[in-house]
């Protein structure tokens, strides 16, 4: 049982800026001619915009996202359309706050739910004139909310209640607790005070100065809602004091025009309303604001300007967030490719420094041109080579074959540690980034499975390249028609181990060193086959064509990575037109004519009116 004492009312201006209603001769339903098409364009411009990296503002951008999408749709598009629609009291507070029980005792019919179990609110629940019931019920207003008759406990719905002691053009709706246990009932409070024409908040005597009423306090004035507070159960000897404590509150927090009644400690009667006598100053402020079709017009106008104006400074910090998305993006990219350029460097100096001329390479090219016989026949004959190879290249085909499958072998272990490497850098960098960090899975540590499958046909690809361009630049020399197949292999592996040397194929004191002559030995071999510019020729373009490949391969590794930051990116120009949109909606606001200067409430003492 609920108990209340005296009670007293404080006079007030305008909870916000006060407006006026449109012009004479002016058609309340066009009005603001423009703005919907605008708005329109920023819903959906919000609506694609996308916010899926793990950044500390992602979270935040999704719920302004919801919360302005849930606003355009259930207030201000629909207001729009009819702004002589009747007005919407949303009635919010805390836990307790006893909400449902003044809504019926102003509506003198117990149309919603009170009680001492929380919550007690499940679905919200809109009291109106039987006169206005078509206009709530066709669903323009709140649309996600399904219109039943009855209470229920299902989610998003909204329950409709017509009460003939209500004037016509005034309705209630008594929303869900803000401070809820339940989650969705939070939420759903949130949204239904955005779609509110004045919020009727209700605080007691212990809970007026909680924090999460305050948060949303600040919310409402920043969007320019109308506000009008009820404080109650005051205690008669505390109710001077606990006033003039929340009217300090009131205007510290630049709210200071809001009304303010304040309900005392009473008894409820036998259906649970409270007397007449303690509710007689809200009532009657009420009557006098449904019965004044200009002063409820000045409250739509008031609370839909400020919800208006609220947009511009809300959605650019929308296409902040959208810009962050991108740009971090483009940091995990730029750390991919950071780590893979890294790992096409590497490949590059191995070929120019000669350490693929090392261990098993060496080896089988020593066995391959470096008996006795070899360089009898190169060095008695080099001055006919040119014309005449096939005295040139002989050899075994055994030891090709193992040269052949060592260059395979050293290529490919080149190519599998810097693709190690380049994917542990990536995952790397991606750990300290939070957005790369929710992107990784263990996978991405290491090349992927089939890599060194792939590596090694590139090798064989390559290798078989190298041979075919043999056969091209050698087209037109004797040679190839003189000679069988084993020709052009030979001449083939002399080309690569040139490519393992270095670029211009000249060769370094190093590289002597380290091949044992072998780079000579292979320059001359080559030299007298195709001339010293066609060499040069020659090894730059097996080279590059090796590079190439590598390239390729490298860059199929970092598209496991890429593919990741692609499939979340949102699109470049999300931000952009975020703002676009904001600022068209703005000029769109200036044009309409929304505001004015008038007093938007009437005052709280009796006799009072505007």
């Amino acid at each position: 049982m609920t108990t209340h004492g005296d009670s007293a009312t404080r006079s007030g201006a305008p909870a916000v800026a006060a407006r006026t209603g449109p012009a004479d001769g002016d058609d309340p339903t066009t009005t603001a001619e423009g703005l919907p098409a605008a708005l329109t364009g920023l819903r959906a411009a919000i609506g694609a915009a996308r916010f899926p990296l793990a950044l500390p503002s992602a979270e935040p951008a999704r719920r302004t996202a919801t919360g302005l999408t849930d606003q355009l749709d259930d207030y201000l598009l629909p207001r729009l359309a009819r702004l002589d629609a009747p007005l919407l009291v949303v009635v919010g507070g805390s836990t307790g706050a006893g909400k449902s029980t003044l809504v019926n005792s102003l509506v003198q019919a117990r149309v919603s739910a009170a009680g001492v179990l929380r919550p007690t609110t499940r679905s919200p629940v809109l009291v109106c004139n039987p006169a206005d019931s078509a206009w709530f019920r066709q669903g323009e207003l709140l649309p996600g909310l399904t219109r039943t008759n009855e209470p229920s406990d299902q989610p998003g719905t909204l329950h409709l209640v017509t009460a003939p002691a209500l004037p016509a053009g005034l309705a209630f709706l008594d929303a869900p607790d803000i401070d809820s246990v339940v989650d969705a009932n939070r939420a759903l409070a949130g949204q239904l005070l955005a779609a509110a024409d004045l919020w009727l908040f209700v605080t007691t005597a212990a809970r007026y100065a909680d924090a999460v009423p305050w948060e949303l306090l600040r919310s409402a004035r920043a969007r320019g809602t109308a506000i009008a507070m009820v404080l109650d159960r005051v205690p008669a000897e505390a109710a001077d004091e606990i006033a003039a404590h929340l009217s300090e509150m009131l205007a510290e927090q630049e709210l200071g025009a809001a009304p303010l009644f304040v309900l005392p400690e009473t008894w409820v009667d036998g259906q649970g309303l409270l007397p007449d006598r303690v509710t007689a100053p809200l009532s009657g402020w009420f009557a006098r604001l449904a019965a004044d079709a200009e002063a409820r017009s000045a409250v739509v106008r008031q609370t839909l300007d400020g919800a208006l104006a609220a947009l511009h400074p809300t959605v650019d910090a929308l296409a902040d967030a959208a810009d962050e998305q991108v740009t971090a993006a483009d940091a995990l990219d730029e750390r991919v490719r950071a780590a893979y350029r890294g790992a096409e460097r590497t490949v590059d100096q191995g070929l120019k420094d000669g350490r693929l001329l090392r261990g098993e390479v060496l080896a089988r090219w020593q066995e391959f041109v470096g008996t006795g016989e070899f360089f009898r026949t190169l060095e008695a004959r080099i001055g006919r080579l040119r014309d005449r190879v096939v005295a040139a290249v002989t050899g075994r085909p055994a030891p090709a074959v193992e040269l052949r499958t060592a260059i395979e072998s050293q290529l490919v272990t080149l190519l599998r540690g810097v693709a190690a490497e380049a994917a542990e850098n990536a995952y790397t960098g991606w750990k300290a980034h939070p957005a790369g960090a929710a992107l990784l899975e263990p996978g991405l540590a290491h090349p992927g499975d089939d890599f060194a499958d792939r590596a090694e046909r590139l090798v064989r690809d390559w290798q078989r390249g190298v041979l075919d361009l043999v056969r091209e630049e050698g087209g037109d020399r004797r040679f190839v028609a003189r000679t069988a197949a084993y020709a052009v292999n030979a001449t083939g592996l002399a080309v690569m181990i040139a490519v393992f040397a270095s670029t211009a194929f000249i060769p370094t004191g190093l590289e002597v060193a380290t091949g044992a002559g072998t780079t000579v030995a292979a320059q001359t071999v080559l030299q007298a086959i195709f001339g010293d510019q066609a060499v040069r020729n020659l090894a730059s373009k097996a080279r590059v064509d090796l590079l190439d490949r590598v390239n390729a391969l490298l860059s199929e590794e970092a598209t496991r990575f890429l593919a990741r930051t692609e499939a979340a990116r949102p699109a470049a120009g999300t931000g952009t037109a975020l703002r676009r949109a904001a600022i068209e909606v703005e000029k769109a606001r200036h044009r309409s004519g929304l505001a004015g200067d008038g007093p938007a409430l009437p005052r709280t003492d009796e006799g009072g009116g505007r």
